[in-house]
């Protein structure tokens, strides 16, 4: 039996749901960038660049909601990948509480938007129809084609000045189911924000497909033509009580072999995923083993400081080739041997099979990733530490340690009061991070060292270093190695 992830729910329905949709080069992408303020969404001029549905969080006037950023509706989607697509559009409109349908007012009324349109008419929730690019006075003549629709109200706007926004978005919001909006407003108080997990990987190396196995339903179009996932696309969901937001990227090729503008840009966007995670699952190829482009993903998600869990991918196939789990091992920490700290598993995410166990293994970094150690604890284990094995000596003199403390977490963070902090050597350093890491059971995660002079460090900065605890996004620049 296929070993698969129950889960709770597809995601926590604390917001109400506000999707996208239209024909290609509509302008979906540039009102869902407006709308959540950051540009998450790909816009290029070229149609169909929004292949999957694409998450973000939004707010009008106090009121927060869910955005869903979609692909376009074919007038005859011919190709296996374009009706994909447009069932992705149609589940996207079977999960909103709102559907918002944009018109493109400088293509004008298309046979396309007559099937959508007759769609949409059966859809039993509210439903509002925009005419997008009318940015001047003379363009709202063009509006009234519109209405050969059918259809009683028709919105002029300019998703990119921002034009008819206000107008539009305050009767979008209006028409929110009250329990939701409700339960939004009232959730004033402070949050503590889920753990991101970004899913990365070389093309066709299964991440989508590893996407819809952990959500259960087809959230992301898979498709055998590699970089198919073009977006960084966002999907919160629950497992185990656990609350985290899944970032399904785009494939990360060598540069030397990119050579389409819009995949050029989704690279940037999927290490710009890895910076933006708190947690990396990094997708390897079972079949290939671990190449110098996972090598060189894996070293800038662990420069960032990143939690990873390393998955072999279509281990399915591998088992079939008679390769054993110990001498595959070896083999990926072998090239490696910077994340020897990092679990490994085993899955097929085409069948399900170990990834149960690897989703355990994401719950046990994360809790390492943001513990929080008591400093009598942290500072027998470096007393220890420094006890077993002395750092060396720093122009003739004797480094000494003074005492540690944490100042923050995701990861980690411990900065340590000496005497000379440049005595404590890169070599050093690794060797406190390594003895910490099973001291104070951080399995999986790694640690930050920052280095003090104690001479020059007062009880008020020690109290400043302190308040930083959870602000663990904000990494603070320092001599200290990350590990």
């Amino acid at each position: 039996m296929a070993d698969t992830v129950q889960l709770e729910t597809p995601y926590p329905r604390r917001l109400p749901i506000l999707a996208i949709v239209g024909r290609p080069n509509a302008g979906k992408s540039t009102l869902f960038n407006r709308l959540t303020r950051e540009r998450k969404a790909i816009v290029d001029d070229l149609p169909g660049v929004t292949r999957d549905r694409n998450y973000g969080e939004a707010e009008w006037y106090g009121n927060r909601f869910l955005l869903v950023d979609t692909g376009g509706f074919e007038p005859d989607p011919r190709t296996e990948l374009k009706r994909h697509i447009q069932e992705q559009s149609r589940l996207a409109i079977e999960e909103a509480d709102v559907v918002l349908y944009l018109f493109d007012g400088k293509v004008g009324l298309n046979p396309a938007d007559r099937g959508a349109v007759e769609l949409l008419r059966r859809v039993e929730k509210p439903v509002f129809f925009a005419v997008n690019k009318i940015d001047t006075q003379s363009k709202e003549t063009g509006l009234y084609e519109f209405y050969a629709l059918g259809l009683d109200e028709i919105f002029p706007l300019s998703a990119e000045h921002g034009l008819g926004l206000s107008e539009l978005m305050d009767r979008v919001v209006g028409a929110f189911p009250v329990g939701l909006e409700a339960t939004a407003a009232e959730d004033k108080g402070p949050r503590i924000s889920p753990m991101s997990l970004a899913i990365v990987g070389r093309t066709n190396v299964g991440k989508s497909t590893l996407v819809n196995r952990l959500l259960g339903y087809e959230r992301s179009v898979v498709d055998s033509l590699p970089g198919t996932t073009r977006d960084a696309v966002d999907s919160p969901f629950v497992w185990r009580g656990e609350q985290y937001a899944l970032v399904d990227t785009a494939g990360i090729r060598r540069k030397a072999r990119i050579v389409d503008r819009i995949e050029r840009y989704s690279v940037i966007r999927s290490l710009g995923s890895v910076e933006r995670g708190d947690m990396i699952i990094h997708l390897l190829d079972g079949t290939e083993g671990v190449t110098d482009q996972d090598a060189q993903i894996l070293a800038y998600a662990c420069q960032r400081g990143k939690g990873v869990i390393l998955a072999a991918n279509k281990w399915d196939i591998v088992c079939q080739e008679h390769k054993g789990v110990r001498s595959y091992s070896e083999q990926v920490y072998r090239k490696l041997s910077f994340l020897d700290f990092a679990p490994l598993v085993f899955i097929s995410a085409l069948s399900g099979h170990g990834v149960r166990r690897m989703m355990e293994a994401v719950q046990r970094v994360g809790r390492s990733y943001q513990s929080r150690i008591q400093t009598s604890k942290l500072n027998q284990a470096l007393r220890d530490l420094f006890k077993r094995h002395s750092p060396p000596l720093c122009q003739g003199r004797q480094v000494k340690f003074f005492y540690g403390t944490q100042t923050g977490m995701r990861p980690p963070t411990f900065t340590l009061f000496v005497n000379f902090p440049k005595g404590i050597t890169r070599d050093y350093q690794r060797y406190l991070i390594h003895h910490l890491r099973e001291a104070l059971d951080l399995e999986g995660s790694p640690i930050r060292l920052l280095l003090r002079d104690r001479r020059v460090k007062g009880i008020k900065g020690l109290r400043v270093e302190r308040k930083k605890m959870g602000t663990s996004h904000k990494h603070e620049h320092d001599e200290g190695l990350k590990g």
